[in-house]
């Protein structure tokens, strides 16, 4: 089992974390579950994630999040940099894009 982690209202755990220090960023694997509810929200991974790993929501891209169907259990694979200058280089742009609209998304929701 791995360490147990609160996403929003969503339980889950960490399956998987390594370190790559060549490009200085952590490479995460998590499971949660969100059984009777839609997939969980990209923004709210990645704000969650910023704080469990005490960085800013910067150094933080969520990479995929797959749910199969029926199941109600989502596999998020996310990288955490050591620094935002780290992720903008590594990071395609189309995942940057994808992040952002997100968190945007995840603000206006909460109306700020």
């Amino acid at each position: 089992m791995g360490k147990s982690v609160q996403v929003g209202e969503f339980a889950g755990e960490i399956v998987e974390e390594k370190y790559n220090p060549l490009i200085r960023r952590r490479e995460v694997v998590l499971r949660i579950g969100h059984i009777g509810k839609g997939t969980i929200s990209r923004g709210l991974v990645r704000v969650e994630l910023a704080r469990l790993y005490n960085v800013s929501v910067e150094q933080v891209y969520v990479k995929k999040i797959a749910t199969e169907y029926g199941m109600g259990v989502s596999v998020v694979k996310a990288h955490i940099y050591d620094s935002p200058d780290r992720a903008r280089y590594f990071e395609p742009e189309y995942i940057i894009k994808r992040n952002e609209e997100a968190l945007q998304k995840l603000q206006q929701a909460q109306g700020g």
